[in-house]
């Protein structure tokens, strides 16, 4: 089985791809401060805005070149590959742990639960995500632990949209029956009988909805209202080389291929996790 299992991932070139790059960027994360070859936060003035090591004028001392503050811009890359992460998995659980609960309760009970949960849900969808962000992060103000907050509180719809239908599906059938039959608590239930049997689909809203956090962060942090300077973050990065992007345009595109590269990533996981759970089993 598990043979078999090694073979579906490994033909799935989307999935081999995007697990690859996606753990190449955690190891990274992980393992910052004996990989960065300098202090994120020095500054040297004297060194500010040196180009990358392929420009007439770079040097392999910056191989990817330094900030207008003399910063190291592979030292701020590589420590902000934390942030962008750890924003990415603390929101999708928050938002998980929020949509599932709602969708759990909303699909088992049905009735007037139900109806509340399912009016709830269509607030929150009528509320614009970013503009909703933005203006609770003006007015909070940025840091890092309110972003990851807000974000948590505004990305649960797709969970409790999907857990909803899931468990509508899952509530009349017959091992639920045999359960209730056998005098299982609701509890019981719904952890250890309906939560398994929809963790696959949890999994994959989970992907795309970390995938999502990482660019709303991006975009929060471009405008200021995001993660605050000196931390260092992928949006910060391209919002202070604005300045500088027709003359040294490396400034933004470095960090800019840095979040394509890892929300293409997680939506290649996502993608190729909701192939490998189909149940037609294609790959």
């Amino acid at each position: 089985m598990w043979r078999r299992k090694l073979r579906r991932i490994l033909g799935h070139h989307g999935l081999t791809l995007g697990a690859t790059v996606l753990v190449l960027i955690v190891l990274i994360a992980l393992f910052a401060p004996w990989i960065a070859p300098h202090d994120p936060y020095s500054q040297d003035v004297t060194q500010r805005l040196i180009p990358p090591v392929w420009h007439a004028n770079g040097s392999w001392a910056h191989a990817l070149g330094t900030d207008k503050l003399g910063r190291d811009y592979l030292s701020r890359l590589i420590f902000g590959a934390r942030v962008s992460l750890l924003i990415g998995f603390s929101a999708a659980l928050i938002s998980g742990l929020i949509g599932t609960t709602l969708g759990v309760l909303a699909g088992y009970f049905g009735g007037r639960v139900d109806a509340v949960i399912s009016y709830i849900i269509t607030t929150r969808l009528a509320m614009p995500v970013v503009l909703v962000a933005l203006a609770m992060a003006s007015l909070v103000g940025g840091s890092l632990k309110v972003v990851i907050v807000l974000l948590g509180l505004l990305l649960w719809d797709r969970f409790a949209v999907v857990t909803r239908s899931a468990t509508q599906q899952l509530r009349n059938a017959e091992f639920i029956a045999s359960a209730q039959v056998l005098g299982a608590s609701t509890p019981y239930i719904l952890l250890r009988e309906i939560l398994p049997n929809i963790m696959s689909a949890l999994i994959v809203v989970a992907t795309l909805e970390m995938a999502h956090a990482i660019l709303l962060e991006a975009t929060l942090s471009f405008l200021g209202l995001g993660v605050q300077p000196p931390t260092p973050s992928w949006g910060l990065m391209v919002a202070e080389g604005k300045a500088y992007m027709f003359f040294q345009p490396w400034v933004i595109l470095i960090p800019g291929i840095a979040l394509i590269l890892l929300v293409l990533a997680i939506n290649l996981v996502g993608d190729g996790l909701r192939d490998m759970n189909a149940p037609d089993g294609r790959n």
